[in-house]
């Protein structure tokens, strides 16, 4: 399955192919995970953590547009890195919709009332012990974005249908922990897109394309 995703498919695909609204019931397997590239991954540990990303598209004339975050240098974890709004799921929180909608709120200023949520991407397990559920919402206007300086450096927007190319997937490796890690990446005007993100992403594409 090699072939990208032209940029006016994509609204109907994503009406499609979504999984539905309804929240994946905590503790299913994710379909995806940081260990596909490594012959399967280990048992999830107990105690795995919800959480929720918004995929928020912006419409403009060449397509949809994906917000996308740079995490602060700062961060205790993942710092600097390219990620999509979105956090730990709240004990307040009716659903992972609203995780991934009130982070994004948090994070970016993204006001909940111009997002319009279509569907579920499939649920991404990190190695770090995360269960994430993307979540796609169409974004009705321009938006007016803040970043939350404790957590966002940068925020951007890039073209979705570049991460649906798997021409623009590359398969890399460097070392973690004493081991040689693959994973998937996808560079954009100087933003190196990898890891969860990346992986995401390309479970999108896969979906899309049924």
């Amino acid at each position: 399955m090699t072939r990208a995703i032209h940029p006016d498919e994509l609204p109907d695909l994503l009406q499609r192919r979504l999984l539905p609204l309804d929240p994946a019931s905590p503790g299913v397997p994710a379909p995806y995970s940081d260990f596909d590239l490594h012959g399967g991954r280990p048992a999830p540990p107990a105690g795995l953590k919800e959480a929720g990303v918004l995929m928020a598209l912006v419409p403009r004339e060449t397509g949809l547009h994906l917000i996308l975050t740079r995490r602060t240098d700062t961060m205790p974890t993942h710092a600097g890195q390219i990620a999509l709004p979105g956090g730990r799921r709240q004990d307040n929180d009716p659903s992972l919709v609203d995780t991934a909608m009130r982070e994004a709120h948090e994070e970016v200023g993204l006001d909940p009332a111009l997002v319009t949520p279509i569907g579920l991407a499939d649920a991404y397990e990190t190695v770090s012990g995360y269960r994430i559920t993307p979540v796609v919402g169409l974004v009705r206007s321009e938006p007016a974005l803040t970043a939350d300086p404790r957590e966002v450096a940068a925020v951007f927007d890039a073209p979705l249908a570049f991460f649906m190319d798997p021409a623009n997937h590359v398969l890399e490796q460097r070392e973690w922990n004493g081991l040689q890690r693959r994973y998937f990446a996808m560079p954009w005007n100087g933003h190196y897109v990898w890891g969860a993100t990346a992986g995401m992403l390309r479970a999108l594409w896969m979906r899309l394309l049924g």
